[in-house]
């Protein structure tokens, strides 16, 4: 038995090392990561060198991106060190402080030592890292402000008027040399194409062109019609389909022809018919014509001319049919945009050429978007006299805002035209065409991820039910999850939106710079010595619930297993359940700011400040706040209760922390300070018992027959349907007063508002049956004495205050 001891601490030690060797192994040496570190500073000092010449926009994005990438590399290999120094400090702690006096054994001195050494080499390593960062973060500033500063000079770039001679003139002037430029290109071109003909056209450029058109026709329409009808057949509800439409139909108008812009331009390449120098007005032509695509296809999805049924948008057939013309204009007029300006490149066009250029671009631009606000005006002012009230009166308004907006940018396009800033204006231009696309796929995508969310966390959907039964939850939160998942998806969506609304025009580096900055963006922010991100937001909520289940799975045992079995009373343990209940709910949020890095003394610092704002004048909404979380948690008046305030009733109708709203009869709201209800006396008719009472009191004669008005009165509440069988009602005599019989009766109805009609019910039957009967009804008689009047006697003194 001690031999198989002894041997097992042996395999577990051998497992042990083993694993420790497999760790170190892992681990990157210090001397590995410090070269690391170099590799990146002598990227970083490249990049920097290249800047001391003229470098041009697509130059300058490529070397951000270089330098993106260095800064990121200095950053994952600083955390790694910042890991080693944690494991190297934790073993120096190991060995504890050094006892003045005591000699340490050498290998404790030895291994002191070689733990210094290396913690040195580490921080040394560490600072590297951060001046490498610091310079890293100074170039891409650097770069960010130069490319700025270029796209600014060239938006900003005043060339002469074409209202001007001088701007005809230098067209003209310029003329000789671009058509000679042009025609070279033209003959270089259709050189190459004589040569490769070979009196056959080439067989890569007829398959192209059959691929290119198979994708375009008939794969393009089956696909669409293949989506439509899986949509129609196994997609759940009527929003789900909808949108899944309108983005289907996006992605196959626009990659089918793409895709067949790509065949045909491959096809080309292949055989060799083309020039080289043409390399780049092929790219152009399958950019322009995806782009073109997905204005078409994007624009198409929103209007949904021929399929009113699948529309997404609330806009009517009219709107519809006139706007789609001017959306197959608009990607016409970017497909011939993006050609000419590739065509200029290519062929090497004069500055005047591609002023000419850029002036017919920004005027056609100018002059669609001039007349789709037109129409779109008529189309308002249409709608606007067939109909006597609009709908939504703020969606109205902030199309109209919109449309205000357009016309200002329209016209100051126009005078930067007209005053020679054709840069700025064409910028204009693209930037209302670029916006509204953009704007068009924005309400797409966010009406597709509300449908999808709200649709799928649903109490009543397949996946709700399965969610409700698995983990046990309330089908309200559900439904909670669905519109909060939808409100998130929907913000990131107008994040990432924001982020491409400059793209195209040089305002970003693209989609890395954005989402790079999203990154820092999530790194947070620090704010008194806390770090304010989305990831530590999102940690604190997910610990907020995770305490807040644990506080409602202790509550649960509490009340249901432990104080059961006590000895306390109902009360006694209503009284420990809600403290418990506090103290687990505040524990719960204190836990959730410390996963914030909020501590427990910040806390008690705010609470200190909040305490002497209380002490200057906040007692009375302090003690309605702490009343409205009393309310909310014994929960001694609900909403829907009947109770009385003094002299008012009604039903509750709000409960706040601050104040609770009562209806009264007359349709008024009485606002109740919280205090009230939790320090005066409030009657709660409906807390205890849902049933209401009614109570009638009246007199007979006393030679009337006290049994048949007896029965009569229980005849009059059995003829009432409101009046309950269980309790049952009940008649007692009350009294004899002075020669009457006075009864006190009394019935239940389902509801105290049901009483009052009820009661009124009764009492005119019983008024009926009386008299018939010829039964005196009354109350009790007053006996008034007539005392004639004698001068003789002396006259009562006038009593007087006091007396």
């Amino acid at each position: 038995m001690h031999l198989s001891k002894i041997l097992l601490r042996w395999i577990v030690a051998a497992l042990l090392a083993t694993i420790a060797a497999s760790a170190i192994a892992q681990t990157p040496s210090v001397s590995s990561l410090a070269q690391q570190i170099g590799q990146a500073e002598t990227e970083l000092r490249t990049v920097d060198g290249l800047l001391d010449g003229r470098v041009d926009a697509d130059d300058q994005k490529k070397l951000r991106g270089r330098a993106v990438a260095a800064q990121q590399s200095i950053g994952d290999i600083t955390d790694q060190l910042q890991q080693q120094a944690t494991l190297v400090d934790a073993r120096i702690a190991g060995l504890g402080p050094v006892t003045p006096g005591v000699v340490e054994p050498a290998e404790i001195g030895a291994q002191r030592k070689l733990l210094a050494q290396q913690r040195g080499l580490i921080d040394a390593a560490i600072k590297r890292g951060g001046l490498a960062t610091v310079e890293s973060k100074q170039l891409i500033d650097e770069l960010d402000r130069s490319r700025a500063q270029q796209f600014n000079e060239k938006v900003t770039a005043k060339v002469f008027s074409p209202l001007t001679p001088s701007y005809w003139r230098a067209i003209l002037q310029s003329l000789p040399r671009d058509l000679r430029r042009t025609e070279l290109f033209l003959t270089q071109g259709t050189s190459q194409i004589r040569a490769q003909w070979k009196n056959s056209l080439p067989w890569q450029v007829l398959l192209g062109l059959v691929l290119g058109l198979v994708l375009l026709f008939p794969v393009r329409v089956r696909a669409r019609q293949f989506g439509q009808r899986f949509l129609v057949e196994g997609a759940p509800g009527h929003r789900v389909r909808r949108s899944a439409n309108a983005l289907w139909r996006v992605f196959t108008g626009t990659l089918a022809p793409l895709l067949a812009a790509a065949a045909l331009v491959q096809g080309l390449r292949w055989s060799g018919l083309l020039p080289e120098r043409w390399s780049g007005m092929l790219d152009a032509f399958v950019m322009a014509t995806g782009f073109s695509a997905y204005t078409a296809a994007v624009s198409g999805a929103l209007l949904m001319r021929h399929g009113p049924s699948w529309r997404v948008a609330p806009i009517d057939d009219a709107t519809a049919s006139a706007l789609r013309p001017l959306s197959w204009m608009l990607a016409g007029l970017s497909f011939v945009s993006i050609l000419a300006s590739a065509l200029n490149r290519a062929i090497g066009t004069s500055q005047p050429a591609q002023v000419a250029t850029q002036t017919l671009t920004a005027l056609l631009h100018l002059l669609l978007i001039g007349v789709f606000l037109i129409v779109l005006g008529r189309l308002r002012t249409n709608r606007a006299d067939t109909e006597q009230q609009p709908e939504n009166v703020k969606t109205s308004a902030g199309i109209g805002l919109g449309t205000l907006l357009a016309w200002v940018l329209v016209a100051s396009a126009l005078v930067a035209l007209l005053l020679g800033y054709i840069a700025l204006s064409l910028f204009i231009a693209w930037f209302i065409s670029w916006a509204t696309i953009l704007g068009i796929t924005l309400y797409l995508l966010m009406a597709a991820v509300d449908d999808v969310a709200t649709s799928m966390f649903v109490r009543d959907s397949r996946l709700g039910v399965t969610v409700t039964r698995a983990l046990g939850v309330r089908p309200s939160m559900v439904d909670q999850f669905g519109v909060l998942l939808s409100a998130v998806l929907r913000v990131a969506l107008i994040l990432v939106a924001l982020g491409l609304l400059v793209t195209p025009f040089g305002g970003s580096a693209g989609a890395g710079e954005m989402f790079g900055r999203l990154g820092i963006l999530a790194q947070g922010v620090e704010f008194g010595g806390v770090s304010i991100s989305p990831a530590n937001i999102l940690r604190g909520v997910i610990v907020l619930f995770v305490g807040l289940a644990l506080v409602r799975g202790f509550m649960s045992w509490l009340e249901n297993r432990y104080l059961p079995i006590t000895d306390l009373d109902g009360s006694g343990r209503n009284s420990v359940s809600l403290v418990a209940r506090y103290v687990g709910i505040a524990i719960a949020f204190i836990w959730a700011l410390a996963s914030l890095g909020i501590g427990v003394e910040r806390v008690a610092l705010l609470l200190s400040a909040l305490s002497v704002g209380i002490g200057f004048g906040l007692q009375a909404i302090t003690q309605n706040f702490v009343s409205g979380l009393i309310l909310l948690a014994e929960r001694p008046i609900k909403i829907g209760d009947l109770i009385r305030v003094g002299t008012d009733e009604g039903d509750v109708k709000r409960i706040s922390v601050r104040s609770t709203e009562i209806e009264l009869a007359d349709h008024s709201t009485l606002i109740v300070p919280n205090s009230e209800l939790i320090t005066k006396s409030v009657l709660n008719k409906t807390m205890a018992s849902p049933l209401g009472r009614i109570q009638i009191q009246f007199s007979v004669p006393l030679d009337s027959d006290a049994q048949a008005v007896k029965a009569m009165v229980q005849e009059a509440f059995a003829a009432e349907d409101a009046v309950l069988t269980d309790p049952a009602p009940a008649v007692f005599v009350d009294g004899i007063v002075t020669g009457r019989i006075a009864f006190n009766c009394f019935g239940h109805v389902g509801h105290p508002r049901a009483a009052y009609s009820a009661r009124s019910a009764v009492l005119m039957t019983l008024l009926q049956r009386f008299r018939a009967e010829g039964i005196d009804i009354g109350t009790v008689p007053q006996r008034i004495e007539l005392v004639a009047y004698d001068p003789s006697l002396p006259t009562p003194p006038v009593p007087t205050s006091g007396t």
